[in-house]
């Protein structure tokens, strides 16, 4: 039964979706945002796991700053922000012209990207789950980088298919995580960009550093990457403005330290690469995804 519940669930979200992405661009977008808004918090006071695991993420990391009544109060801010950037990503889905996506989407720090691609060594580029993080995927795909993008696969085909055809279409590439390490390592070496998250405790090879105050295993892959290859690495970040709008920063790229000594500047230069993902998170703690067990894996439990 469980297998054929799942099944169910799947399909119901899946032509959910579906019927989504055709009615959202129906509407003016502000309100379609402001009606996903709602939806989040409502989505709090229903997903009983995900409200006390937010909770509890943002009282270990703001406990200190912040009352109870506060943290309560941004854990459903967190939703809000949520169910607004998943709104906007699925009404986002038809779009595939440049200019159709900067009538809400803007770009700071474009620059320094430009400058990090020139050298020819290829870009990593390193973000985090901040914001409707899709958008920067889409971006980059419609101004001719081609990102490979490396991310879990979906558990439901059908889902996965749809988001990964999306991409496409775009100008990405999706990669599953793990796999294809050649052409990952091809790309970088011909110049090309690779784009990773690196902002969650998952089962890959991780290094323990700090993290908003906390040891937390953090995925290496990107450092490796960048070690192998002497490929920059350039944080990218986005975030919705007050006004609505999507912001994509783009920051200078990150100096990696090279003394010889591979684990130390492996632990080092993923310190330096995970503190640009912290400082936008303490900048914007709203729209982080809080229900996430960030720092579920305890020392001596993480694949090294």
């Amino acid at each position: 039964m469980k297998p054929l519940r799942k099944r169910i669930k799947y399909t119901v979200i899946y032509w959910f979706i579906l019927a989504l992405i055709h009615t959202t661009n129906l509407f003016p977008r502000i309100w379609v945002l402001k009606t996903t808004g709602w939806l989040g918090r409502v989505a709090f006071w229903m997903i009983k796991e995900a409200r006390l695991t937010t909770i509890e993420n943002l009282t270990s990391v703001f406990g200190e700053k912040m009352t109870p009544q506060e943290i309560k109060a941004l854990a459903q801010q967190v939703f809000e922000m949520i169910g607004k950037n998943a709104g906007d990503i699925i009404r986002g889905f038809p779009i595939k012209q440049l200019e159709k996506l900067e009538r809400f989407v803007k770009v700071e720090g474009e620059e320094n990207l430009i400058a990090a691609h020139a050298k020819g060594n290829g870009v990593v580029l390193i973000s985090g789950h901040i914001g409707a993080f899709e958008f920067m995927g889409t971006y980059l795909g419609l101004k001719g980088y081609r990102p490979l993008g490396i991310g879990t696969i979906l558990k439901d085909e059908r889902l996965n298919q749809l988001l990964v055809a999306n991409r496409t279409s775009r100008g990405s590439i999706s990669i599953e995580r793990g796999k294809e390490t050649f052409k990952i390592l091809k790309t970088l070496k011909t110049g090309g960009v690779v784009a990773l998250f690196i902002d969650q405790d998952t089962k890959v090879k991780s290094r323990f550093i700090n993290f908003l105050g906390k040891p937390a295993a953090t995925p290496i892959g990107g450092t490796i990457m960048a070690q192998k290859t002497g490929a920059a690495v350039v944080p990218i970040y986005i975030t919705m403005q007050p006004d609505f709008s999507q912001l994509i920063s783009i920051y200078p790229e990150v100096k990696m330290q090279c003394t010889g000594n591979t684990e130390q500047d492996l632990v080092h230069n993923t310190q330096l690469i995970s503190d640009s993902i912290e400082h936008v998170i303490r900048e914007c703690p709203s729209q982080w995804i809080w229900m996430h067990e960030r720092w579920k894996t305890q020392p001596g439990e993480e694949i090294r």
